[in-house]
């Protein structure tokens, strides 16, 4: 039986794969929330709980904490939050506020509100880890996405000031920033880009198993590359 959970949101996405089984695979209880039940979404290994929640919306994202949270015998000790999306656009003065707001609700939101709820439980747990999932644009914008760059600069802000306000509470808040995420969705969007420059979920996946573990305790507020060779 598995000694601890992990809640993953975003388990069902492109990279939320391979976490999800990279902490399963390890002896984690893995929750997963999704905004609806899918065909074939059933737990397919032992430790893996699904749970249909909204983590938009703030009574979603607390019934996912409350399932995470909801076994004694293990305790939620981390959060990975992989919610997110990335939509293109035109220059600033082309860009409608509700297009550029739409980033914010998308990327910042769910990170928000799901950590929001379940801190409360990794304080009274003695403590724990959250991993948030900005990216590479945060730091280095590119044309035609500000939206999407402002919001992943303030994921990271965001996951900044959790570090600063719960370390002596023993809970852990730290960042990882991908390139360009080798999936499915990717490849179609940028049939001609060179694909093997791109990380992949599989390379990610323990980096965020490791920053979640017991092993990566001296190391809050930091942010982590995850780049590939793009």
């Amino acid at each position: 039986m598995a000694a601890r959970s992990v809640l993953v949101t975003g388990g069902s996405g492109g990279l939320g794969g391979a976490v999800v089984t990279a902490f399963a695979e390890t002896g984690w209880r893995v929750v997963v929330p999704e905004r609806k039940s899918r065909s074939g979404s059933q737990p397919a290994a032992a430790g893996l709980v699904r749970v249909v929640a909204d983590v938009g919306q703030p009574a979603g994202a607390a019934q996912a904490v409350e399932t995470a949270a909801g076994e004694p015998a293990a305790p939620l000790r981390a959060v990975v939050n992989l919610v997110g999306g990335y939509a293109s656009g035109g220059l600033v003065h082309e860009t409608p506020v509700d297009e550029f707001e739409r980033m914010l609700t998308v990327n910042l939101r769910p990170t928000y509100l799901v950590t929001q709820a379940a801190l409360p439980h990794l304080v009274a747990s003695g403590g724990g880890a959250v991993v948030c999932v900005s990216a590479r644009a945060a730091l280095a914008p590119f044309r035609g996405a500000a939206g999407y760059s402002t919001a992943k600069a303030a994921v990271l802000a965001f996951a900044n000031a959790v570090a600063v306000e719960y370390r002596s509470q023993n809970v852990r808040c730290n960042t990882v920033l991908p390139s360009v995420i080798d999936t499915p969705a990717n490849r179609a969007a940028q049939p001609d880009a060179d694909h093997s420059r791109w990380v992949t979920p599989d390379e990610i996946a323990p980096v965020i198993r490791f920053l979640a573990s017991p092993e990566s305790a001296p190391t809050s507020g930091a942010t982590i590359p995850v780049y590939g060779r793009a």
